[in-house]
């Protein structure tokens, strides 16, 4: 039975000190490129980091919290906290188009119909439960948001901030009901501030 013969320290210390000049550097080159490249590919096609523009979310979400989305595979859902870019229009006030936080009232071949008066959406004829809207909801001034009626194309969504009588969604006919194609993905996670840390 052959036996295990340990080279000598002289011969591994010459090992060593033949390796090319800078291979070390190299190793940790290619070990940081590759965490680059996975952190874009992450960033952009899995999820991303992104802020909270604006108080349309309250008390749901705040102005400045930041949050993970997820956008791999996903489709929008009736509940869901989305983020949405590339809007179609400039809406007053917006120097250029940006992203926007709403929730997802109804999905393509839904209707939504408001009553004001009661402080009530329903869908489909059937009426949300929404205990996160932190006030009664009242008709707004602008002319541009008091239609009351809408039917959702197919491939689109409907969306309403929590804040409902200091949000621009889908209530205002300038904007109107968005193409999935624009949303980035479903908000999971609130990072930024720490007391604000949990699921969305």
């Amino acid at each position: 039975m052959d036996e295990y013969k340990q080279l000598p320290q002289e011969e591994t210390d010459e090992a060593a000190e033949t390796r090319r000049p800078g291979a070390d550097l190299y190793e940790w080159l290619q070990m940081f490129l590759g965490c680059v490249v996975a952190a874009v590919v992450l960033f952009n096609c899995v999820a991303r980091l992104t802020r909270v523009d604006g108080g349309s979310m309250d008390n749901t979400l705040e102005d400045g919290e930041i949050m993970l989305i997820w956008s791999l595979g996903y489709t929008p859902a009736q509940g869901d906290i989305v983020v949405l870019n590339k809007t179609p229009v400039l809406l007053p006030g917006w120097p250029e188009p940006r992203a926007i936080v709403k929730r997802v009232i109804a999905t393509g071949g839904q209707t939504v119909d408001i009553d004001y008066s009661q402080s009530a959406v329903y869908v489909d004829g059937q009426l949300l439960d929404e205990p996160y809207l932190p006030e009664e909801m009242y008709l707004p001034f602008a002319s541009t948001m008091q239609q009351t009626h809408w039917e959702v194309p197919e491939g689109s969504i409907f969306v309403m901030g929590d804040n409902r009588n200091n949000s621009t969604d889908s209530r205002d006919n300038q904007l109107g009901t968005i193409d999935t194609g624009y949303v980035l993905g479903k908000a999971v996670l609130a990072l930024w501030p720490m007391d604000r840390f949990g699921t969305v």
